[in-house]
C-alpha cells in the first residue's frame, strides 16, 4: 500500500512541475500588458519582457509645428482678396452710376474673373452647407467668406444684385444675348412667364429635400451648369448644356429666370431689401418700365422684388426726362408754369402808365 501511494504522490509532483502551461501563459500576459500601460521596468511586481525596449528608447524628439500666423495667413490670400475687392468696387461703381458701360465691363470680368480664373460661384452646394453649418475654415478662405459676405450684404441692400452682375454663369447669358438676332427671341407671354417663375423655388425645395434625406451633394452637378468653367462633366452634361445655351438663345436668360435654385434662394432673401427701386405714381398707368423689363420683375405699378437683378434698365428710365412720363409732366407744369408767369408780366407791363 504504500508503493502506490508513493507512485501517484510522485506522479502529482511531475504533473504540477510540468503542467504551468495556461496559468503561466496567462501571467505572462498580464505582465506583458502591465508592462506596456502602467508598470515601468525595474519596479516591483513589473514583469521584465525579453526583448522589450527600455522606457527611454521610446522617448522620440517630438516635431513641433510651427502655428501660422494671422499675417502670414492672410499674405498667402492677399492676391484673391484684393482681386475679388477691386472686382466688387467695380460692381458696385457701376451699379451706382447706372452706367451701360461699366455694367458691361462688369459682366466681362465676372466672366473670365470669378468664371474662367477662379471657377467661383454661389452653388447650391453653399446653401446645403449653410442648412447643416459646414463650412470652410474661417481663416484658410477669407476670400470665399468676403464673396460670400458680398453677395449677402448687397443681397439685403439691394436685392439680387449678384444674379444681375456678379455670377458668371449669368453675365455669360447677359453678354450673349447682345450678339444674339432680336428677331430671334421668342417672349413668352406674360401668364406663362409668372408660373414659370416658381419652377425654380420648386428645385430648390426638392434639391434640399434630397440633400437632406440622401447627404448627396454631387446634385448640384445636374441642377446648376456652373461646373462648366471648371472643365469637367460627363458627356450628357456637356449636351444638356448645349441645349440649355441653345435654348437661352431663343428665350433670353433662360436658366437664371426660370430654373435657378440659387436664384430661388436669394430671391427668397430679396425680401428683405433695404434700399428698394423707387416708383412713382405715374407709374400705375405707365407701361414703358414693364415693357422695357427683361426679367419679368415689372407687373403693373409692382416691382416683384424676388424677380428684380437691378439690371438698371427701368432705373435709367427712371432718370430720362424725356421718356419717362414722371418729368414730362413736371417739365410740362414748368413750362406751363413759366409762360404764365411771363404772361402775366407782359399784361401787368402793358397796363402801365
Amino acid at each position: 500500500m504504500k508503493t502506490p501511494a508513493a507512485l501517484r504522490l510522485a506522479t502529482l509532483a511531475l504533473f504540477l512541475l510540468a503542467a504551468p502551461s495556461h496559468e503561466g501563459t496567462t501571467a505572462l500576459s498580464v505582465g506583458v500588458h502591465a508592462q506596456e500601460t502602467s508598470a515601468p521596468p525595474g519596479e516591483a511586481g513589473a514583469t521584465p519582457v525579453q526583448g522589450q525596449p527600455s522606457a527611454g528608447a521610446w522617448n522620440f524628439a517630438e516635431d513641433k509645428e510651427d502655428t501660422p500666423t494671422w499675417r502670414q495667413i492672410v499674405g498667402g490670400q492677399a492676391i484673391d482678396l484684393l482681386l475679388f475687392s477691386a472686382f466688387g468696387g467695380l460692381a458696385l461703381v457701376g451699379f451706382f452710376r447706372k452706367s451701360v458701360r461699366l455694367k458691361y465691363v462688369t459682366l466681362a470680368a465676372s466672366v473670365i474673373y470669378l468664371g474662367l480664373f477662379r471657377s467661383q460661384l454661389i452653388s447650391i452646394v453653399n446653401v446645403f452647407g449653410l442648412i447643416t453649418w459646414n463650412l470652410p475654415i474661417f481663416k484658410y478662405s477669407l476670400a470665399w467668406y468676403l464673396f460670400a459676405t458680398f453677395t449677402f450684404a448687397s443681397t439685403v441692400l439691394w436685392g439680387r444684385l449678384y444674379c444681375g452682375r456678379i455670377c458668371a454663369y449669368g453675365a455669360l447669358t447677359q453678354l450673349l444675348d447682345t450678339v444674339v438676332p432680336a428677331k430671334l427671341r421668342l417672349e413668352p407671354p406674360p401668364w406663362l412667364e409668372q408660373r414659370a417663375g416658381y419652377v425654380k423655388y420648386g428645385l430648390l425645395a426638392a434639391t434640399v429635400a434630397y440633400f437632406l434625406a440622401t447627404r448627396d451633394i454631387s446634385i448640384y452637378r445636374y441642377v446648376e451648369p456652373f461646373w462648366m468653367f471648371t472643365g469637367h462633366g460627363t458627356v450628357a452634361m456637356w449636351i444638356g448644356l448645349g441645349a440649355l445655351l441653345l435654348a437661352t438663345v431663343f428665350v433670353r436668360n433662360l436658366y437664371c429666370r426660370f430654373l435657378c435654385p440659387v436664384g430661388a434662394f436669394l430671391g427668397l432673401l430679396s425680401n428683405l431689401t433695404v434700399f428698394q427701386i423707387k416708383r412713382w405714381s405715374e407709374c400705375k398707368s405707365c407701361k414703358i418700365c414693364e415693357k422695357t423689363c427683361e426679367w419679368g420683375a415689372i407687373r403693373g405699378p409692382k416691382i416683384v422684388k424676388s424677380e428684380c437683378v437691378r439690371c438698371d434698365d427701368c432705373e435709367r428710365l427712371y432718370l430720362d426726362t424725356q421718356k419717362c412720363p414722371h418729368w414730362i409732366i413736371i417739365l410740362r407744369k414748368q413750362d406751363r408754369a413759366v409762360a404764365i408767369a411771363r404772361q402775366s408780366a407782359l399784361t401787368a407791363g402793358s397796363g402801365g402808365p
